[in-house]
């Protein structure tokens, strides 16, 4: 290699296990963050906050991530019951640790996720109602939903489905985390969840994504205290 090659393979750290790489991460994140911005959060919602800067490397989502009612003791309570956990994508389901879900109930496994927006009767559906698959997914499994912890990192159309729901009458899950991502129904959808008093996570404005989604259930899991 070059000298100048070498130079720039010398910043790298190299001998720097996951585990410290997270810690250090974490400390970084700490000192950049002003107390008075960490303080608009209750030590929950921070470690939340703290995890999904770290999943995305954004501060500015910090001020539009918005918390309602117990998100990590309705989250934990559910959790314990095995209670069954809704995805509105595929990358959701993958994402998501089953050890960690066994530490709160043994019998969660990846089939424990429930994420059908591929299967032939919800497409079914979506083309006779002329709807997207992430409606009618939300629609067919209505009655699997209450109590349910509602993972939403991809379509709003799922997520304002689900509160039209609640609004109805319908099923209530024990939480939400409404994390859907893009340009058409999001801002509206994420609108919606202040029609709802039900547990939810949120980060309000345009940005989202199912990796947001799987990093806010696994901060809920997570020994913070």
């Amino acid at each position: 290699m070059t000298p100048e090659q070498n130079a720039l393979f010398d910043l790298v750290t190299w001998d720097f296990p996951g585990a410290a790489i997270e810690a250090e991460s974490f400390r970084r994140i700490e000192a950049e963050v002003p107390p008075e911005q960490r303080a608009r959060f209750s030590p929950s919602e921070w470690h939340i906050a703290r995890r999904l800067v770290h999943t995305t490397a954004d501060f500015e989502i910090l001020p539009h991530l918005r918390f309602h009612g117990d998100p990590v003791g309705a989250g934990r309570a559910a959790l314990r019951r095995g209670a069954l956990i809704y995805s509105d994508s595929n990358m959701i389901k993958a994402g998501l640790s089953v050890p960690k879900l066994k530490r709160f109930h043994p019998g969660y496994t990846r089939d424990s996720i429930l994420c059908e927006v591929a299967s032939p009767d919800v497409a079914e559906l979506a083309k006779r109602e002329n709807i997207t698959r992430a409606l009618a997914a939300v629609k067919l499994h209505e009655h699997e939903l209450d109590g349910s912890i509602f993972l939403c990192g991809n379509a709003p159309l799922a997520l304002a489905g689900m509160i039209r729901m609640i609004v109805e009458g319908g099923p209530r899950p024990a939480l939400i985390v409404g994390m859907p991502v893009g340009f058409v129904n999001v801002l509206e959808s994420k609108e919606l969840l202040k029609l709802v008093d039900v547990p939810y996570i949120t980060l309000e404005g345009r940005r989202g994504g199912s990796p947001l989604a799987v990093a806010a259930l696994h901060a809920v899991m997570e020994d913070f205290l």
